[in-house]
């Protein structure tokens, strides 16, 4: 139906969309997602200082069993924790039509395969080797967690799985802490400045868990990758490196822990 002006019943007039609107908006998107994984991060990150003994003596463990000796049971838990961590995404893409884009807005779509793909692999080759040695410096120096990706039983859905879970985190964590939060702050008035350092504060947050270093690393990532959706346009790339990076964080552990020296286990 349409009304006296000729516009659609279920058509979101633009002027609707105050600041208030979307500051509560993004509040809640973020309450929902990644804001209160921070929460949770910085709580877990004060229970690990306040512990005896130093941090690199505790672990922190990423993909493990949700219900040890019942492999189907785990399966069925593991699958249930990637979708509903996605939700926030599909949340975001219903905000986002609105106004009349959906995810493509933000560069989320299979319009550019190749070259998202090309450039993601490039961003993770150079971000990976030097995401390692950080990480190992940062836990010889005693600012970090041992972190284990991952501690699933051996049985045949183990690798798919830690693949999902890369992927959930890479979609989850492009989509809202980068596309979609940079485009609401600037819609609020932020300046470029200092959405990029909310953006990449949110990001070291929620990474407190694993300690300083944690931090400190994916701040820096978050900078990186902030710039790079800047000078792209599209999350897409960044989707595609953040995906590869955790797969070789959870595949890699699970094939070279105990097999490796330099590889530090819990």
């Amino acid at each position: 139906m349409q009304d006296e002006m000729g516009q659609t019943d279920d058509a979101v007039p633009r002027e609707r969309l105050s600041r208030r609107m979307l500051r509560d908006e993004t509040l809640l998107v973020l309450a929902l997602s990644l804001g209160a994984s921070g929460v949770s991060a910085l709580i877990s990150f004060v229970g690990s200082v306040t512990k005896p003994g130093g941090l690199k003596d505790q672990a922190a463990t990423l993909n493990a069993s949700a219900a040890p000796g019942r492999p189907w049971l785990d399966l069925a838990w593991q699958l249930f924790g990637i979708a509903t961590a996605l939700v926030p995404v599909a949340l975001v893409a219903h905000l986002l039509l609105r106004e009349g884009g959906g995810l493509r807005t933000l560069g989320f779509d299979r319009t550019r395969p190749w070259p998202d793909l090309g450039r993601g692999a490039a961003v993770a080759a150079v971000i990976g080797s030097t995401g390692i040695a950080f990480y190992l410096a940062a836990r010889g120096l005693g600012f970090n967690l041992t972190v284990v990706p991952e501690a699933l039983p051996s049985v045949w859905w183990k690798y798919p799985v830690l693949v999902l879970s890369a992927v959930q985190n890479a979609v989850l964590e492009e989509v809202i802490v980068v596309g979609y939060l940079l485009r609401r702050l600037g819609g609020l008035g932020w300046t470029p400045g200092t959405a990029l350092v909310a953006s990449s504060v949110l990001r070291g947050s929620y990474h407190l868990y694993q300690g300083v270093g944690g931090f400190v690393g994916n701040m820096v990532m978050g900078v990186v990758f902030v710039w790079l959706y800047r000078r792209w346009g599209r999350v897409g790339p960044l989707v595609v490196a953040h995906s590869l990076l955790d797969i070789g964080a959870f595949v890699g552990y699970a094939l070279l822990a105990g097999k490796v020296g330099w590889l530090p286990t819990a």
